[in-house]
């Protein structure tokens, strides 16, 4: 699961940033409110790639699949991109889940 989520979180970074460059068109946004936000969302979804299998760290995720939705308010598109990362968020964790069984399986029958 660890790696399916990460992948996941790294390409939200980018969009992350990317949503941050065309937030700054917004007039009524100063770039330091736009930078301090992306910035925050962009370090935690760095650092949850390294919480996904400690309590809450999926859970963490889910709150950034949502924070991407609804920041859709600001950068329209996010809905769309949101909604997709949300998916692929929900795709990795239960695919993740999932592949980590098969594994443990095998390494059961390999001993």
């Amino acid at each position: 699961m660890r790696t399916l989520c990460a992948s996941t979180l790294i390409g939200e970074f980018f969009v992350i940033g990317f949503a941050g460059l065309v937030a700054m068109k917004d007039d009524s946004l100063t770039m330091g409110t736009v930078w301090t936000v992306c910035g925050v969302l962009m370090a935690l979804s760095v650092l949850l790639c390294g919480m996904i299998t400690r309590p809450g760290g999926v859970q963490l995720g889910w709150a950034l699949q949502v924070v991407l939705i609804l920041s859709g308010f600001v950068v329209p598109v996010m809905f769309f991109l949101g909604a997709v990362f949300a998916g692929l968020w929900w795709a990795s964790v239960h695919f993740g889940r999932k592949i980590d069984v098969a594994k443990a399986k095998w390494a059961a029958q390999a001993q």
